[in-house]
């Protein structure tokens, strides 16, 4: 946490100068300039010990002293600076990969050198240019490799990459292991590869010298296709004994750690078009890692295709690495199941039937419908609730045990189904009296009066309880914002209705369902509560509930409200 990637380029050279570089690169600098260098040397190393067991780790100073920090060195105007880094005048790395720690090793430019010093430095880099010119292009750090991670497939030592085009991998996608290769056979193919892609590129740009809107297939065209052809009627039509015997020793053997085997299932031709198209999109995700656009073990689900939306997540949700990695989700809208692609996605609704959540409709006015789900009964689309839920909440920590809640589900009806609109969920046997353990409303649904719904139904559900209700903490933020607006509306709706000279926290508490503490802290920040003569007095505040009133009948008659004669529940017994 907090180290920043350091370490080997593509070509798996590690950025490191020998001693007889430095030794030589120092030994052209002026005398005047030795004893700033000594002094930023120091600091530096003080600066190094004193980061071990903060968030900067050695490693992470390794690239800072490579490339001036990132903000410092490259961000610079000054020409000797810029050369520093471009010739790779940084102290080297040790075999582990972390920073050097004595003050021997450390060769740092100062940023506040004088001009002379500048003049004597650029020289120094000029002579030594012929020697450095050998040596690697150094990589800026976003691109290089962080040596303390591994990859997850059990007995990989993260060597070598899928595509063949680099020398390390942390990800099951680039892992020739898991796809049952070496490192030389992934470097051999990509050298195939770019051979057949070079040869398709000149056919290419031949043909289109010539292209016509309706060209016909050319003679070679066509014998290709051909000879496709007799290949895929070739193939054999199934596994022989042997074959099948190995295959399943195979899969007993590695179980989900490695790729099934493939040979002999299809043709050698649709076989390397496969193998192809993994390379691809492996090389894909590498390029994604390098910019910085995703970071091995965060999330890397960034939008999910829900229905008719596209939605941008928030944060992390804890869906196998399989699907996390992708980038994209797509999700079905009424059973939850999440898939892989599009055209998956497609040919699973065609087939779905579900058209609403599982369990019983137990509130219907409109379009608005609720539906009471069991963790117990419906265990999978619970599951999938909370992974989808997860997207979107920060503190949610519930999602595989989910037998102990009963899940009330939102959703809104039209002539494709009932489309989820939030839902919160609750224990069945709650010891604190907790009615929501956690709430959620769709993003697409956001604004909407919904969220207040949501809670005004859980208030409704504690009332046929006759019990007294409260949220389980902590709250999300937009959770706390939507609990204090409904809370505060609560109250002034009944001071606005209370005819009486003498109030209590008591019966407010009891009419309303909502917990006193609640009741307190809303009045306390509507400054309502005031202690005097030993006493806690409530104050009417009629700027406040005149307020409301006016914003009430600006609104008029909204379905954005809950109806009770339109709940048909009764509370479920102990389970």
């Amino acid at each position: 946490e907090g180290r920043h990637m350091a370490g080997s380029g593509s070509d798996g050279t590690e950025d490191s100068d020998s001693s007889a570089e430095r030794e030589q690169t120092n030994s052209s600098e002026s005398d005047g300039n030795m004893p700033k260098r000594q002094r930023l040397t120091r600091a530096s190393t003080r600066l190094s010990q004193s980061s071990q067991g903060s968030f900067y780790s050695p490693l992470h100073l390794s690239c800072f002293h490579q490339c001036g920090g990132c903000f410092a060195f490259i961000a610079s105007d000054t020409p000797d600076l810029k050369r520093a880094v471009d010739h790779d005048e940084s102290p080297p790395l040790t075999p582990t990969g972390n920073a050097p720690s004595s003050e021997s090793e450390l060769d740092i430019s100062s940023p506040n050198a004088s001009h002379d010093e500048s003049q004597s430095k650029d020289q120094a880099n000029r002579d030594s240019d012929k020697d450095l010119s050998h040596r690697p292009k150094r990589r800026r750090c976003h691109e290089t490799y962080n040596f303390n991670m591994k990859c997850p497939t059990p007995g990989c030592n993260s060597l070598g990459h899928l595509t063949g085009k680099h020398e390390r991998h942390f990800a099951v996608s680039g892992c020739p292991l898991y796809h049952n290769l070496s490192a030389d056979e992934c470097k051999v193919k990509a050298v195939s590869r770019e051979k057949q892609e070079e040869e398709v590129k000149v056919q290419e740009e031949s043909n289109s010298r010539h292209a016509t809107r309706h060209q016909t297939p050319t003679s070679k065209q066509s014998r290709y296709k051909e000879q496709v052809a007799e290949i895929r009627k070739g193939r054999n039509s199934g596994l022989q004994k042997e074959q099948k015997e190995k295959h399943m020793e195979h899969r007993q053997t590695h179980s989900n750690t490695r790729e099934p085997l493939l040979e002999n299932i299809t043709s050698e031709y649709d076989l390397e078009l496969f193998r192809k198209a993994q390379a691809r999109a492996s090389e894909d995700l590498e390029k994604l890692r390098i910019q910085g656009q995703i970071t091995e073990g965060s999330n890397m689900i960034k939008t999910i295709l829900f229905g008719r939306y596209e939605l941008d997540t928030w944060y992390h949700s804890p869906y196998p690495e399989e699907y996390a990695r992708l980038g994209r989700l797509y999700v079905c809208e009424f059973c939850l199941k999440y898939m892989k692609s599009q055209t998956i996605l497609r040919r699973h609704m065609a087939k779905c039937v579900w058209k609403h959540p599982p369990g019983d409709e137990v509130y219907r006015k409109g379009a608005i419908s609720v539906f009471e789900v069991d963790g117990k009964k419906n265990k999978i689309y619970c599951q999938n609730l909370c992974l989808l839920a997860k997207l979107f909440l920060d503190h949610k920590t519930l999602y595989y045990d989910v037998e102990p809640f009963l899940f009330y589900v939102m959703t809104e009806a039209d002539n494709t189904g009932c489309h989820l609109v939030g839902y919160f969920s609750k224990e069945k046997n709650s010891f604190l009296n907790y009615n929501v353990s956690c709430i959620l409303t769709m993003p697409q649904y956001m604004r909407q009066g919904f969220g207040k719904m949501l809670i005004d139904f859980s208030y409704l559900l504690s009332k046929v309880e006759e019990k007294v209700g409260s949220p389980e903490r902590p709250l999300s933020d937009l959770g706390l914002i939507s609990y204090r607006s409904y809370w505060k509306e609560v109250l002034l709706r009944y001071m606005y209705n209370f005819q009486g000279k003498e109030i209590s926290i008591k019966e407010i508490s009891q009419e309303t369902a909502v917990n006193p503490v609640d009741i307190v802290s809303t009045l306390q920040s509507l400054q309502m509560l005031k202690y005097w003569k030993g006493k806690h007095l409530v104050l009417k505040r009629q700027d406040l509930i005149d307020e409301w009133k006016a914003k009430e009948i600006k609104r008029g008659n909204s379905n954005k409200t809950i109806d009770p004669s339109s709940l048909k529940w009764t509370p479920p017994k102990g389970t």
